[in-house]
């Protein structure tokens, strides 16, 4: 007989780069009877859920639902469909996801350009200019909106024009900004954008939602090859989120009711109070920290509102650190990757997670555990910022 211990994980406040917090309210969705992926009442669960996404992309988009699988198959999802072996594709690499895209799209048996920006800045228009100009035949664009390894937010806008000055696809990584920053799809003009449930949406780990505009279907709709992935084929999954519902494979029935509980919980609070909501935390939270005496990695207007990266100090284990937030308090943060491995703390405020209680809480708890380890910090004028920035 297999000794089993008994599962009994302990609350723990969620701050790092994923997943964040889940609201009590999707915990129970999850809990609900499953049905099965072909009933009727299902299938009007996953028409709203649809709907629902539209909302929160803030586009018409018609392809628009959640793939099985988390954030990553999102950006599978959009490279194995619109890619055909020798296509060309820029990458815009400012982090670790930019750098997976890029494997993603040679997987695919793609070209692939990369265009590079410092860890901790975004990706200047002209370097796309440069590239699209010494580059012929690009067939898509892919960047990160909020890069999950720095904490920058990319600016769309310029490099969305560009594409459109080529008339190249403009591919977009929204998994750190659906639900807490706008996206804003169809105002950006973004031919194909993925994301993920563990963030902002403040769901768990587990489903990936996906938009393409008419043009990037259109590309998928005349492909020469098949798609590599017959699991990722939206030729075949959009038949069953469409009006057909033609079998692909069972969808993760529980796991969509707690994305419709999380998109539910989104409308009720409507897009623009919960974009100011997860500024207003940011803020608080770096204005704390500044305070404080710690320095920001990036410049104030670059600064992702859902994840804030702060260097440590040198004369502290930033390793040691985490490991004394997690003992003393239940609270996780994310340690650096890449060129801030070992050099930086990433704290998230995403969705349910992004709270008052949770800034005053961890510029709390962060300001005892420094002191113990013998830094000087402010502690009450880190509070006092914080505070103020509540206004």
């Amino acid at each position: 007989m297999l000794n089993i211990g008994e599962r009994n994980p302990v609350q723990k406040i969620l701050m790092g780069p994923g997943p964040s917090t889940v609201s009590p309210r999707v915990l129970r969705a999850l809990a609900e009877p499953t049905l099965g992926h072909l009933d009727p009442d299902f299938l009007k669960i996953m028409n709203e859920v649809m709907e629902m996404l539209r909302y929160v992309f803030n586009t018409k988009n018609q392809l628009t639902m959640p793939m099985s699988g988390t954030g990553s198959s999102g950006m599978e999802t959009t490279f194995v469909n619109i890619l055909e072996p020798g296509d060309k594709v820029i990458v815009a690499v400012k982090g670790v996801f930019g750098m997976r895209m890029v494997d993603m799209a040679q997987r695919c048996g793609a070209e692939v350009i990369q265009i590079t920006a410092p860890w901790g800045k975004p990706v200047q228009p002209d370097d796309l200019r440069k590239a699209l100009a010494t580059n012929k035949g690009i067939k898509v664009f892919a960047v990160v909106h909020a890069e999950t390894s720095t904490g920058v937010l990319q600016p769309l806008k310029e490099l969305s024009d560009i594409c459109s000055e080529h008339d190249v696809l403009f591919l977009v990584d929204t998994v750190t900004s659906l639900g807490g920053v706008p996206v804003d799809i169809d105002d950006n003009e973004i031919s194909l954008a993925f994301s993920g449930t563990q963030k902002c949406l403040s769901c768990p780990p587990g489903l990936a939602p996906i938009t393409f505009g008419e043009k990037a279907y259109h590309v998928l709709q005349n492909r020469k090859t098949k798609v590599q992935s017959w699991y990722l084929d939206l030729t075949m999954i959009a038949r069953y989120w469409g009006k057909e519902r033609v079998y692909h494979h069972t969808a993760p029935v529980n796991m969509i009711y707690a994305l419709h509980e999380s998109l539910r919980i989104i409308a009720e609070e409507g897009r623009e109070n919960r974009f100011a909501r997860h500024r207003k935390n940011s803020e608080a939270l770096s204005a704390g920290l500044e305070a404080m005496g710690l320095k920001l990695v990036v410049d104030k207007e670059y600064r992702l509102p859902s994840l804030t990266t702060v260097y440590s100090p040198e004369s502290v284990d930033e390793a040691e650190v985490r490991k004394q937030l997690m003992q003393q308090y239940h609270i996780e943060i994310g340690g650096g990757l890449g060129d801030f491995r070992g050099k930086a703390w990433r704290v998230g405020l995403m969705g349910y997670a992004s709270t008052q209680t949770n800034v005053i809480l961890f510029l709390t708890a962060l300001g005892n555990i420094l002191e113990t380890m013998g830094q000087k910090v402010d502690k009450r004028g880190a509070l006092d910022a914080a505070v103020g920035a509540f206004g």
